[in-house]
């Protein structure tokens, strides 16, 4: 319903206004063009009706050869005018649609990690593509047909009752019917069309989160249980489209319906009234032209008022995204840190991610240069502490600090900026590995960049390619194995050179012999900044400084490896397990 109100406010066609703002001389000449077109368009069937009475009638070539001279000149006239209306406006819509599309996207990116939680990928892909270019595809073609059919209905109105007012008022006395007709149009495929919309979004999502897990689902042989649930979100697509369709076959064969009994009141009429001699020929001939002209654009109107529909459907879900505010948005007076000396303090931190508290008053703070290790079991709070830690949430009490300074009076991309971060799941971007290395520092040559991946041992292995920097890398790394892949994402966190490290489960994903070469690659990586190690494999976080033991979102204990194994522990029996394993 509140969809339905924002649409009979008109609020989603306003809010385009301040995308057109930038282009308003242009679109104000536009719009004088399409007058032009119009106007000419109007004046083919009155010369036409002149030609007949004045020419054919009378007996007179000298009018029928000026007329259709006349006729020749305003149709050439027409198309120039007509090119540089479509050219005009396509070249403004395009414009439109590159800002908004951007501005999506910049939105999309300044979310916090709880609004990707909660939506699905293809979910959020529909938004930056079919709803994009569903008004994409009305700015092309919608725009100028309504601006030029609304025109032309004003422009036939008033030269039908110029030619002759009494068949005009006959003509009309069907459009009441019309009208109401069209009213109950306007509601019923707002609703079908949002349905629509909603529908294949559905079938985006589902697409991109079976392409996704592909793996798992032909490891368990799911594959006709997964094509089901396809099948069946399509189902609910036809179905929600089927609906649109029918109001359309029911509707616009009614106007064309309409149009023809239109039509034979003119002829009955005014046939009636050029035998009486009330009405010439030629001005019979005129308003049948003028009338074909009306009712043309009231179909066209009503084609795009379908087209609308669906568009406005688009606008609202993208609006919907651009109008969410991010959970975690920065102080207008937020500081900007300019460097960091890695002092780190978490002071009576809770989380809960609604309900679910995963963090109860934890209290720990880690000096500059220091390495921290977390351990614990699957649960435990422990990558909740990065992400705390990064700003991608804040805590729902206590304090996080950095060199001092709460981090919720800090500029997030600011402080994300001095760290680098390396997840379990290490995700490379299509393109090539130097390309990937270099997402760590933009900026960086190419000296730096093989320097980098030499201090982590990533060289070795991406000279073995016959193009090897060079070498492309396909979405999430596909062509390099595990071990690879998270060589290579050292190297672009070493490149970046960031004041503070944090590796979340970093080697958990590789076998013990990947592992092995990785810790050496580790300890280059660690040297001579403030570190984090989430680890669930403890041999990773034996040279630690420190360990933290986390349970059930508290701090079990803390101490060095050697401290922790020599006394009866969480840490011990966890050490214990895995290594009797």
């Amino acid at each position: 319903m509140r969809g339905l109100k924002s649409y009979l406010l008109g609020f989603p066609l306003l809010r385009l206004f301040t995308l057109a703002a930038p282009y308003k001389a242009r679109i104000l000449w536009l719009g004088l063009v399409t007058v032009l077109v119009t106007a000419a368009s109007l004046s083919e069937p009155l010369i036409i009706g002149y030609a007949i009475d004045a020419g054919l009638v009378a007996g007179s070539l000298t009018v029928i050869y000026a007329m259709a001279a006349l006729y020749v000149g305003v149709n050439v006239l027409t198309w120039g005018l007509s090119y540089l209306q479509t050219f005009g406006m396509g070249w403004v819509g395009q414009h439109m649609i590159l800002a908004l599309r951007n501005a999506l996207f910049g939105h999309l990116q300044s979310l916090s990690l709880q609004f990707y939680s909660e939506q699905k990928a293809g979910w959020i892909i529909s938004r930056l593509t079919n709803d994009i270019e569903n008004f994409n595809t009305l700015l092309n073609d919608g725009v100028q047909n309504l601006v030029k059919n609304g025109l032309t209905l004003i422009g036939v109105f008033v030269a039908i009752f110029f030619v002759d007012w009494r068949l005009a008022l006959a003509t009309l006395s069907i459009l009441p019917i019309m009208v109401a007709g069209t009213a109950v149009f306007r509601i019923k495929s707002w609703r079908a069309f949002r349905a629509a919309r909603e529908a294949v979004a559905e079938v985006i999502a589902h697409l991109q989160e079976n392409v996704s897990g592909l793996r798992i689902v032909q490891a368990f042989t799911r594959e006709r249980t997964s094509a089901a649930r396809f099948a069946e979100r399509n189902r609910a697509y036809r179905r929600a489209n089927t609906r649109a369709t029918v109001l359309s076959a029911v509707y616009f064969p009614g106007v064309e319906l309409l149009g023809s009994v239109g039509l034979a009141v003119v002829l009955f009429y005014g046939g009636y009234r050029v035998v009486a001699g009330e009405m010439t020929v030629g001005e019979l001939v005129a308003f049948v032209g003028l009338l074909n002209m009306f009712f043309q654009p009231i179909q066209q109107l009503s084609q795009l008022y379908s087209d609308l529909q669906s568009t406005l459907a688009s606008l609202e879900k993208v609006f919907a995204v651009l109008d969410t505010e991010p959970d975690r948005a920065d102080q207008p007076n937020a500081k900007e840190l300019d460097a960091l000396r890695g002092e780190v303090e978490f002071e009576n931190v809770s989380f809960a991610y609604g309900e679910d508290k995963v963090l109860d008053d934890v209290s720990f703070r880690i000096k500059s240069g220091e390495t921290l290790a977390i351990v614990g079991e699957t649960g435990a709070g422990k990558s909740t502490v990065i992400k705390l830690l990064s700003r991608f949430y804040d805590p729902t009490s206590g304090t996080v600090r950095v060199d001092g300074e709460d981090l919720s009076t800090v500029r997030g991309s600011s402080l994300r900026r001095h760290m680098g971060v390396v997840l379990q799941d290490t995700f490379l971007f299509t393109g090539t590995i130097k390309e990937n290395i270099r997402y760590g520092r933009p900026d960086a040559t190419d000296e730096e960049i093989v320097a980098a991946a030499t201090t982590v041992g990533a060289d070795d292995f991406i000279r073995r390619f016959p193009e090897g920097y060079e070498t492309q890398v396909r979405e999430r790394g596909g062509r390099l194995s595990a071990g690879e892949r998270q060589l290579v994402a050292f190297a672009r966190a070493l490149l970046a050179n960031p004041e503070l490290l944090v590796l979340d489960e970093a080697t958990s994903s590789v076998d013990l012999a990947t592992e092995a070469r990785i810790e050496k690659a580790l300890d280059n990586l660690l040297a001579g900044r403030t570190s984090i190690v989430i680890a669930h494999r403890l041999s990773t976080v034996r040279r630690a400084d420190r360990i933290l033991v986390m349970g059930e979102g508290h701090i079990l204990e803390e101490g060095t490896h050697a401290d922790l194994i020599a006394r009866p522990s969480a840490y011990r029996r966890l050490h214990e397990s895995q290594f009797a394993a």
